[in-house]
């Protein structure tokens, strides 16, 4: 009877300001292979971070759900409520994107049954760090999401497919970026080890990307290494994202760091509009009704920042 009447709680909870749950509107089996600028590395890089979506996504939702109950602040439970939605959401779409990549001579199965293994060995540790590990890759895909936004010249390169769902978790990733921080805030504010977890996840997150696209490019090496240009300059836009990343990366360490210290409220409407009009995609069409108009008159610009 308690747990129905806390569900039922949960369920009549305001919703959260700022974090929708959208579906996704996209065609998994139209996006090439090598989506990001007929480049195998950095295609490849890409769909190993898509591979390892749904178990870390789930991952995430369970570590904030071990501390739920003990979080009092409402606004705090309606962002958990609405992080919870996006993380499944997002779990679902990356797996039909990896459903959709299975081949003969391109297998992420193998990998996927390592990831899962790793699953069960983290989900035994104390909940403590299990949140600390998800605050430490919320940042992560808070800084790849805020880097593809401010950087229009990787989408021109990219099938209309790969935009929808890329941009698409991107916005997401960026609007529920506080919830894991300021729940283990709340509950524990151990900031020692906060940062010490990063540490971990940093060189743990490094080396698992760098395997796991290694692993396709060689599964793939035959079409992959005649695309000598493509992939010198995925190596460039690699380095290039790498370099821009590290003071944001830095600022993790910082006493008084919080996700939200970074403002990316301009661009975030505008790629809001671009995916509900250019790239007709019904989930954001709402979010343009909540947006205030002069941001979206009629010659619009994109904002400066994502020149940056």
């Amino acid at each position: 009877m308690t747990q129905t009447t806390t569900e039922k709680k949960y369920l009549n909870r305001a919703k959260a300001v700022g974090i929708r749950v959208r579906k996704p509107f996209f065609n998994p089996k139209a996006i090439r292979r090598h989506y990001f600028a007929n480049s195998p590395v950095m295609s490849h890089l890409l769909t190993a971070l898509s591979s390892t979506f749904p178990i870390g996504e789930q991952f995430f939702v369970h570590s904030v759900r071990n501390v739920r109950d003990r979080v009092q602040d409402e606004k705090l439970q309606a962002e958990i409520s609405a992080f919870i939605g996006q993380e499944a959401m997002h779990s679902k779409a990356h797996a039909e994107f990896n459903d959709a990549w299975r081949r003969d001579d391109y297998q992420l199965d193998s990998f996927q049954a390592w990831l899962a293994r790793q699953d069960v060995r983290s989900r035994a540790l104390h909940p403590k760090v299990q949140l600390a590990i998800t605050c430490a890759f919320e940042h992560f895909t808070a800084l790849l999401g805020g880097y593809i936004l401010r950087h229009p010249e990787i989408l021109k390169t990219l099938d209309d497919d790969a935009v929808r769902l890329w941009m698409w978790h991107a916005i997401e990733e960026i609007e529920h970026r506080a919830v894991a921080f300021d729940t283990y805030r709340a509950v524990y504010g151990d900031e020692k080890l906060r940062r010490q977890v990063m540490r971990g996840v940093t060189t743990g997150f490094a080396s698992l990307t760098f395997y796991s696209a290694s692993r396709l490019f060689l599964q793939d090496k035959k079409n992959s290494l005649p695309k000598v240009g493509g992939n010198i300059f995925g190596l460039y836009m690699l380095a290039k994202m790498f370099v821009t990343l590290i003071p944001e990366y830095l600022s993790y360490y910082k006493k008084d760091f919080h996700p939200h210290e970074i403002d990316y409220t301009d661009i975030v409407n505008y790629w809001k509009k671009t995916l509900a009009e250019d790239y007709a995609m019904p989930s954001f069409a709402d979010d343009l009704v909540q947006l205030q108009q002069p941001v979206f008159a009629e010659n619009t610009k994109m904002p400066n920042v994502i020149y940056s």
